[in-house]
């Protein structure tokens, strides 16, 4: 039976993989949004290069892994945020103030919490890294 979540598992992996000090993980079923979470997380300085790899079906990703990842997770079910709220959920998946990012999508793409503030718009909520 496959895995639907692809968000979820991709992010499980890159934990299970830094839990165990490994220099990079594979990501056995890729998708675009998974992809867009990456290029936020490699923005904000938790993982390194990432490259999808074509296997001929979904594609996987090897991430490179710098040990910074302490928690990650997909979030169940995707909230829509208005940009008022955003310091809520920030309080709640987040452990403390300027630490971690929320990742959302947007109309404007997937975005972490900071730049949705900046935009002042609403999303829902995809994930969440610190």
């Amino acid at each position: 039976m496959p895995m639907m979540d692809t968000l979820a598992n991709g992010l499980t992996t890159i934990i299970n993989n830094e839990t165990r000090r490994k220099r990079e993980c594979l990501i056995n079923q890729a998708s675009k949004l998974l992809g867009r979470v990456l290029r936020v997380m490699q923005l904000n300085g938790y993982i390194g290069e990432f490259e999808f790899i074509d296997d001929g079906r979904s594609g996987k990703f090897r991430v490179q892994l710098l040990g910074r990842v302490n928690k990650c997770g997909a979030i169940k079910p995707r909230i829509p945020v208005s940009s008022k709220e955003i310091e809520n959920w920030e309080k709640q998946f987040l452990p403390s103030r300027d630490i971690g990012v929320l990742v959302f999508s947007t109309s404007q793409g997937v975005l972490s919490h900071k730049e949705v503030k900046e935009k002042k718009i609403g999303g829902r909520l995809l994930a969440f890294v610190y």
